[in-house]
């Protein structure tokens, strides 16, 4: 089956990344390409609520799906119009009805997430409130087949590194792939393509490169989705919520290894790890400096 995504990262977009130069460990002079930050303010209507640091790309997907995360969007609100200014950097949803977050704005929590990420207190709240579907199922031979297909798709990782990438899957089948240097700003560019595309949550999978933080467990609870992966491992705070909502979580997802601390009974463990291959290492990264 191809591992090409409905959506997915364009590392041939020249605005992604910026050549600059240096000198390398023996002192000769290397040409390479970084990835660009770029400040995006978004508005709710008329009220201004946050500005982001992003490589720019999906600005309509990552700002529905911040306003989602954030608990200030939901079902029943529409939206009337999604207005993008590319030279000012500031976007606009619009709403059939105004919202005034003043209450909202004061409480923040200051997150670990990679570029200062942010989540308001009554998302907490809602995070009690979720139900996730029961009934899903992460079928071992589904999770070893989505490992190698999003570790050879293309991506900006491999060719500039110093970002984060996490991907929407089905079964064995990766949906959608969002990169950007926060790993918060990955979460909610899915997040508003899945609302944008209509997009059931409750049968999918959610892969990260990043570490299963807190923030990471609660942006994938609000998105409805019952499980989430990561190549990387886990905060305890993470660990708490995932079992306190119901979320299968699992970390540490290479090659044949992976290792489960939430939510065990969804998994089918349906493969013979003896003839599993090993992960290769990724050192295909056209700029390896970084």
């Amino acid at each position: 089956m191809s591992n090409k995504a409905a959506i997915s990262p364009n590392p041939q977009d020249a605005s992604l990344s910026k050549p600059v130069s240096g000198l390398d460990h023996t002192g000769q002079p290397v040409d390479l390409r970084v990835i660009t930050e770029k400040p995006l303010t978004l508005f709710l209507n008329s009220q201004e609520v946050v500005t982001m640091m992003t490589i720019g790309d999906h600005p309509d997907y990552l700002a529905v799906g911040y306003l989602i995360n954030q608990n200030m969007l939901k079902d029943v609100d529409e939206i009337t119009a999604i207005d993008y200014d590319e030279d000012l950097r500031v976007i606009v949803i619009r709403t059939e009805t105004e919202t005034d977050f003043e209450e909202k704005m004061k409480k923040k929590v200051r997150t670990s997430g990679c570029a200062q990420g942010t989540i308001f207190g009554d998302v907490i709240d809602a995070f009690d409130e979720v139900k996730l579907n029961s009934q899903a199922i992460l079928k071992t031979s589904w999770l070893y087949a989505l490992t190698k297909k999003i570790n050879t798709m293309p991506s900006l990782y491999l060719e500039v590194g110093a970002i984060h990438g996490c991907v929407l899957c089905q079964k064995d089948v990766p949906l959608a792939y969002m990169e950007d240097v926060g790993r918060h700003n990955a979460v909610d560019k899915v997040a508003g393509w899945m609302a944008m595309n209509k997009i059931s949550a409750d049968n999918k999978i959610f892969y990260t490169t990043g570490r299963l933080t807190s923030e990471m467990v609660i942006k994938t609870v609000m998105m409805g989705i019952p499980i989430l992966v990561s190549r990387s491992g886990f905060t305890a705070w993470g660990v708490e919520l995932a079992k306190k909502a119901g979320l299968t979580l699992i970390g540490r997802a290479r090659g044949k290894r992976f290792v489960a601390v939430a939510g065990h009974d969804r998994i089918d463990f349906d493969s013979d790890v003896a003839i599993i291959e090993e992960e290769q290492p990724r050192h295909n990264r056209k700029s390896a400096h970084i």
